[in-house]
């Protein structure tokens, strides 16, 4: 009786975790590190942190928060996907919002999942993100569809994000590098485009919807 042939190993999938909420950070490696094929190898906690983490690391899969401090996890995804292409990124939220999703795939991520998802849906999104698939909450996806895209230009989100602080325009003009007239002309496009009654209300709008 021969011996059967040896199984070739099970390679373990490697998975950059960036959360800045250390309990939370902590708990999804636990979660991950359960699974036989999956090992966490990095753990940040601020989103400019995660380009260089990943440098020394080398991920398959990059896991995303989109609150961190120092940088969004939609900004560290749109970064990584330029410095280090190979590698796949899921972003996790805990506010499903549908401008978030566009954005997210605009940055290139794989897979967008909120966090109250059980772990075992985290688990096959990285199997699956790395296989090449795509991975959306459904709900989400359908949420997203219904709301319609966002209709502000890259510039208008901007200054309606510095203005967020209730900095006059004039401040805004000299942060940003541009005329009072033409910060005026984009506080007030994007107040148009939100149907908000002034740039707070627009600022409230814009976040609720995660075109912020």
């Amino acid at each position: 009786m021969t011996d059967a042939p040896d199984q070739p190993p099970v390679r373990c999938v490697r998975v950059l975790l960036a959360e800045d909420q250390s309990m939370v950070r902590e708990a999804l490696a636990a979660l991950l590190d359960l699974e036989g094929d999956i090992e966490v190898v990095a753990q940040v906690a601020r989103g400019d942190e995660v380009v260089e983490a990943a440098r020394r690391a080398r991920p398959d899969v990059a896991l995303l928060d989109i609150e961190m401090p120092g940088m969004t996890g939609l900004e560290a995804a749109a970064l990584l996907g330029r410095e280090v292409p190979e590698v796949r990124i899921v972003i996790l939220t805990t506010f499903g919002r549908p401008g978030y999703l566009r954005r997210a795939m605009e940055a290139g991520a794989s897979a967008f999942l909120v966090k109250d998802a059980p772990a075992a849906q985290l688990a096959d999104a990285v199997r699956r993100v790395l296989r090449g698939e795509r991975v959306i909450d459904p709900a989400l996806a359908a949420a997203a569809l219904a709301a319609g895209a966002d209709p502000l230009t890259e510039r208008e989100r901007s200054v309606l994000r510095a203005s967020a602080d209730g900095s006059t325009n004039a401040e805004l003009a000299k942060r940003l590098h541009l005329s009072h007239g033409t910060v005026r002309n984009y506080l007030s496009t994007a107040i148009q485009k939100t149907g908000a009654r002034n740039r707070a209300d627009a600022v409230r709008i814009a976040r609720e919807k995660g075109w912020l």
